[in-house]
């Protein structure tokens, strides 16, 4: 299979679904009021709250919820081959996760912008909040430990990547002033930021001094610097703290100063990079996909394990914090979210897509791909690294050189993994100023409170403890988990939009089936891990952290589910008394 059908047969499918299936849900389903008043104007208040252009805020949300998870996910499940992959990638996209964030932007928007975890209170009931605001906050706290250490390291592995993406902070900073102080359209400022970084990545591959190389400054790996630390550890722990310090910063400033210009930003990275790629790819004659459409090798089944590892890219439980976060509190009109909450998973379906295609033509020969991706585990060390070189590989079908193609794209996934990053802290501070609020604990509302707890515990985690990709990667003793809590999290979010659905009398089987798919894969595969990985029964040895907190998550999602069961009983005699009035 040539990777150019893939990338037409996937874009058709994403065209048709923002096309007709977005409209219909908008106009049939959700019934979008163009004069609705949002929580933008109606809380207005210049930090949290503050109504957004649609295109500015499709860059916010877009780039928040991609991360770097729909690369590393797709890059990991190719394992299975592309088949399975593409086709969760492509389905789950138009008919789960497009529904899915759109969804969780519309029921925040029309309950003052509150996140899920306060209106599963709302809706399924008290004992839903609690056992949701759980699953949130491990998920957020591993989000933040594991990114901190992802761009950690490419800034060790690809040091001339940093300058361009430090440069991109104060030309942010200086687009924001423009915008909101004087007015000035935003387009312009940041096409001539994304040159501006562009040309320092240029730069800084082809000159040496331009590279910031914490390493080579420490002396390397062979010179202890101080605590035991070597070269590369010490610059690894430096990396840690400026990042800590910088999201503290970029999570309390207001959204205008910082967050929204430069996601601006990097929403035209990520359409630069796509165009780029994938016309690399068409101008090269498109490149044959060596790796299998199916992997009958496999050790690890794909069946239901696929539907956990591919999350962002397909659908994932941390848009709806995201959508109900902060996208929600920015929405100017709320016919803007079916363009900002659909199109944003379709932007994110594409470049699932496009990873698909690059790790799946890197390799020469099937037989080196197999030999490569030889276990699930191997594909999960090699599988990102492995995209930056296949991305590279595409961009040379336009004649951009290795090297500087390779540091472009690491620019893309370092900006995209720091958007993630600082509005996982935001994320994780107002969560802790709800949970401050509900048990009357005054300080816990207060925002630097709030953003010291969120930041010292996120560090904590990736610096404390000895993780299994050594120093600084405390993040990953919890990551195995990040799969199943996600996805749990989008069930009950879909389980929230429905039930909010079944209240208005409306058709909820866009939500619902959706629903049971998801929560179905995610429990089959968390009693799989449960019983075959962690609890030494399988053949693997016991891993008591992992089955531990696995079995406290797993028992709570039963328990939602049987809520749920309840919930759904309940809704055929109305809303909850407690139901805001505007829905």
């Amino acid at each position: 299979m040539n990777g150019i059908f893939l990338a037409l047969a996937g874009m058709v499918v994403f065209f048709l679904g923002y096309r007709y299936y977005s409209r219909f849900i908008a106009e049939r389903i959700y019934r979008l009021d163009p004069d609705y008043v949002t929580p933008a104007h109606r809380y207005k208040d210049g930090v949290d709250f503050v109504p957004t252009n649609k295109f500015i805020l499709w860059g916010h949300h877009f780039t928040s919820v991609a991360g770097a998870a729909p690369i590393v996910g797709p890059a990991i499940a190719i394992y299975w081959g592309w088949g399975p992959a593409f086709l969760w990638v492509v389905l789950g996209t138009v008919f789960a996760a497009g529904v899915h964030d759109f969804g969780a932007l519309v029921l925040s928007v029309r309950n003052k912008g509150q996140s899920v975890g306060t209106l599963a209170n709302k809706i399924i009931g008290q004992r839903a909040k609690i056992l949701f605001l759980f699953i949130i906050l491990i998920l957020v706290l591993m989000v933040n430990a594991v990114f901190a250490w992802v761009i950690a390291n490419l800034f060790i592995l690809f040091p001339s990547a940093v300058l361009s993406v430090f440069i991109q902070i104060p030309l942010a900073i200086w687009i924001g002033y423009l915008v909101y102080k004087k007015s000035k359209n935003m387009l312009l400022p940041s096409l001539a930021a994304l040159a501006t970084m562009y040309i320092a990545a240029i730069v800084a591959s082809r000159v040496p001094a331009l590279q910031i190389d914490l390493p080579r400054y420490f002396g390397g790996e062979e010179n202890i610097v101080a605590f035991g630390l070597n070269g590369v550890a010490m610059a690894f722990f430096v990396w840690i703290v400026v990042l800590m310090i910088y999201v503290y910063i970029a999570s309390t400033l207001p959204v205008w100063k910082l967050l929204q210009p430069r996601d601006y930003i990097n929403s035209h990275q990520l359409i630069l990079g796509l165009v780029i790629l994938y016309l690399g790819l068409f101008f090269m004659g498109g490149a044959e996909m060596t790796a299998p459409v199916y992997n009958a090798d496999a050790t690890t089944p794909w069946f239901p394990l696929l539907f956990i590892t591919i999350a962002c890219g397909a659908i994932s439980g941390f848009h709806g914090l995201v959508a109900s976060g902060t996208s929600s509190k920015q929405l100017n009109k709320e016919t803007d979210a079916r363009f900002v909450g659909y199109l944003g998973a379709v932007g994110e379906g594409l470049l699932a897509l496009l990873t698909i295609i690059a790790v799946g033509t890197f390799f020469a020969t099937q037989g080196d791909f197999l030999s490569n991706y030889s276990s699930f585990a191997v594909a999960g060390d090699i599988g990102l690294g492995t995209f930056i070189q296949g991305a590279g590989q595409l961009a040379g079908g336009i004649f951009i050189p290795a090297d500087i193609a390779t540091t472009i794209v690491a620019v893309i996934v370092v900006s995209f993994a720091a958007t993630s990053l600082d509005t996982a802290v935001r994320l994780m501070r107002y969560i802790i100023s709800e949970l401050g609020a509900e048990y009357k604990v005054q300080k816990l509302t207060k925002k630097h409170v709030a953003t010291t707890v969120a930041v010292g515990s996120s560090a904590a985690l990736a610096l404390l403890p000895q993780g299994p990709q050594g120093f600084g990667s405390g993040g990953y003793l919890l990551w195995p988990l990040f799969g199943t809590s996600n996805q749990l999290l989008a069930g009950i979010t879909l389980l929230l939009i429905t039930l909010w659905l079944k209240y208005q009398g409306r058709n909820y089987l866009v939500t619902f089936i959706p629903m049971v798919f998801v929560l179905a894969m995610t429990l089959w595969a968390m009693a799989r891990q449960l019983i075959f990985d962690w609890s030494g029964l399988g053949g693997a040895e016991l891993n008591l952290l992992l089955f531990l907190l696995g079995s406290v998550i797993f028992v709570f999602a039963c328990w939602i589910c049987l809520e749920a069961y309840n919930a759904m009983r309940r809704s055929s005699q109305g809303p909850p008394k407690d139901q805001d009035a505007s829905m």
